[in-house]
């Protein structure tokens, strides 16, 4: 019994064995047993800590400090960058929700696109969005546009989330100002240019496999109705209480250059940000002034706080009403933060496991041509920890001397490094926190999740892989 724990503790086959029986406990608890999510993540996580030998102190701390253990650092690491993003979020959704804002841009949609072409409008819109914003900003701002486009078109949500989902992945993945893509920049030696380049070329193939092709073919056998709790209502006679107690701006219409406006002010404030960081001097002021504005949470604050003028005060609201509106979207945001928080921490734990790390050296020393190598060992540690910029900075460092040993061009080491990035999306499933983001959002089962999220991501991921491949054997 002694040599069969040490041999699950400290070797990779082992470690692989318990943590796919981890992973395994954790899909029949939710799937089958109907546990809740977030108690079902807790409760695994803390098994498999045991299971692996984790020390007691490193996973819940001691009783007089906690604050380094596995189980503070996980929650706390992704809600400390997500609590306040997605508060917000939810808030200017329902701004633009109840004033009649998403109606008007689904509108717009639907006339340039057609209700047929709606799928492909909500790619786009979460392709151009996603290009100066992080992922899970893109699903706040945009889900309500889906939720509309949804109601009105009558067929299941996934037909129009996955899209926008593929549009958001590929940019968050492939292209700078994104932290992973960056990230590569530094640690293989490639310019940006060289990557935004070789992003798009590789990862637009990709969206349009899993978010045109694949996205299409799974709506149409997924049915998923829009959450209630963020259907948007109809307006009301008057701009009060209603009859059931919930604020309705009911004013006419804005207009889609206001609401346009409105979303521009975030991407705005943290495009400014990132490229002042890149051409500006690090000690000027202005290049304080653009990082303290283009902060993801103090732009979305300033967004809000314009569109609770410009959507709610000017056109009659009372700031009564807007707090009314701002307590019920945010009613539904506590799971979602439980759900999300738990799912960092699960995969905290498979991290402090040394999976990761075992199953990097073993694929290090398989001999295998660099840009496949770094492809599998980013799929590996995607895997095994959940986090896309963990994969691809963790195979960055792993392929950095291998690259520079070999002389490759720019144009080469730019599809290496796409190699590394599609590597780091393949098959999001519950160790991620992105994964619980979606299925909350978009009133997904976890095994739904698994059919439609996970899968696109895997298409997106080997696809663009496949054609970051077919470059490299060519250059």
């Amino acid at each position: 019994m002694g040599a069969t724990i040490d041999w699950l503790r400290t070797t990779t086959p082992g470690l692989l064995v318990l943590c796919g029986l981890a992973i395994a406990v954790l899909l029949i608890a939710i799937i089958k047993v109907k546990l809740e999510p977030f108690v079902a993540l807790l409760l695994t996580g803390l098994l498999l800590a045991l299971a692996a030998g984790l020390p007691i102190a490193q996973i819940v701390g001691t009783p007089l400090k906690a604050g380094e253990s596995l189980l503070e650092t996980g929650f706390g690491g992704i809600l400390g960058h997500i609590a306040v993003i997605i508060g917000l979020g939810t808030v200017l959704g329902a701004i633009l929700e109840r004033s009649g804002g998403a109606d008007v841009l689904t509108d717009k949609l639907l006339k340039m696109f057609g209700e047929r072409g709606a799928p492909v409008a909500m790619g786009l819109l979460g392709l151009i969005f996603g290009i100066p914003v992080f992922f899970d900003i893109g699903i706040f701002v945009l889900a309500p546009l889906v939720y509309v486009a949804a109601k009105r078109g009558g067929r299941s949500l996934v037909l129009y989330a996955m899209p926008m989902l593929a549009g958001l992945s590929m940019t968050h993945a492939f292209l700078p100002p994104h932290p992973g893509p960056v990230a590569l920049g530094g640690l293989l030696g490639v310019s940006l240019g060289w990557l935004i380049l070789m992003g798009f070329v590789c990862g637009i193939p990709g969206f349009i496999a899993a978010g045109i092709v694949w996205g299409t073919y799974i709506g149409k056998r997924v049915q998923v109705s829009v959450p209630e709790e963020f259907v948007p209502l109809e307006p009301e006679p008057e701009s009060s209480g209603g009859s059931g107690g919930t604020a309705v701006i009911t004013k006419s219409p804005p207009s889609v250059a206001l609401i346009g406006g409105i979303i521009a002010i975030p991407l705005v404030l943290i495009l400014g940000a990132t490229f002042g960081y890149q051409l500006l001097d690090k000690d000027s002021t202005l290049l304080q002034v653009l990082t303290f504005f283009g902060t993801p949470a103090v732009a979305l604050l300033i967004t809000v706080l314009v569109a609770f003028y410009l959507l709610g005060i000017r056109r009659g609201s009372t700031v009564q009403e807007l707090s009314t509106i701002t307590a019920e979207s945010l009613k539904p945001v506590g799971m979602v933060l439980l759900v999300v928080g738990a799912g960092a921490f699960f995969g905290k734990v498979i991290s402090a496991t040394g999976i990761g790390t075992a199953l990097a050296d073993t694929m290090s020393a398989a001999g295998l041509p660099i840009i496949v190598l770094a492809y599998l060992i980013s799929c590996g540690l995607r895997i095994a920890q959940g986090s896309a910029t963990v994969a691809i900075v963790t195979t960055g460092g792993i392929v950095a001397p291998l690259v520079a040993e070999q002389g490759y061009s720019q144009m080469s080491i730019a599809l290496i490094a796409m190699a590394i990035a599609a590597g780091s999306i393949i098959l999001s499933h519950v160790n991620d926190g992105g994964f619980w983001i979606i299925a909350k959002y978009f009133n997904m089962t976890v095994k739904q999740t698994l059919q439609t999220w996970t899968v696109l991501e895997t298409i997106l991921s080997v696809v663009s892989f496949a054609v970051a491949a077919l470059l490299f054997s060519i250059v």
